[in-house]
């Protein structure tokens, strides 16, 4: 038994998942891992994290999902979700579920803790604010309807007033950050 703080970190990308492993190992996190859902379900099951760096998309599945059932195991559990396509919709969404923060890749190890421990440093914001382009505003607007459809890209494309294909290749194209 050790006395290291435990961590999941539940990253679909090889490459990623691997360099923050070794970045927490090397700070002294007892760290395991999880490429998929599943397997991020079976390690929590089988002993909970006190701590968890969340994609927010796995695959397919949206890492939001797992938030509750990460806290339903242990509510003191500190989540952190990270993304490479933010929108405000689902940072708020993050947040809601129990997530402590929602950082955007790309985004290291010093940021996570920094995220963990709730220093507002540790901001997904760009230090100097630009306005949206047309294109992130969009992409944020379609985010927020999706959210408060629960995900249901029917329903959210019914809302939008467009064919739910098209409302498919607007959310496979993401908008540069700013």
């Amino acid at each position: 038994m050790t006395d290291a703080p435990s961590l999941l970190i539940v990253e679909d990308d090889h490459a990623l998942r691997e360099r923050l492993t070794r970045a927490f190992d090397e700070r002294g996190f007892d760290v395991r891992s999880a490429a998929t859902m599943a397997q991020a379900r079976a390690a929590a099951e089988a002993d909970p994290p006190e701590y968890v760096v969340l994609d927010l998309r796995i695959g397919q599945e949206s890492g939001l999902a797992l938030i509750p059932v990460l806290l339903e195991l242990d509510r003191e559990t500190r989540i952190v979700v990270l993304t490479g396509y933010g929108s405000v919709a689902t940072a708020v969404d993050a947040v809601r579920r129990g997530a402590v923060h929602y950082l955007t890749k790309p985004a290291d190890a010093d940021e996570i803790l920094a995220a963990f421990q709730g220093d507002p440093a540790a901001s997904a914001e760009p230090p100097d604010w630009q306005p949206m382009s047309l294109d992130r505003v969009q992409w944020e607007h379609i985010n927020r309807v999706l959210v408060e459809c629960g995900g249901n890209i029917s329903e959210a494309a019914r809302l939008l007033g467009l064919h739910r294909r098209s409302l498919q290749r607007k959310l496979g194209k993401y908008p540069a950050a700013r």
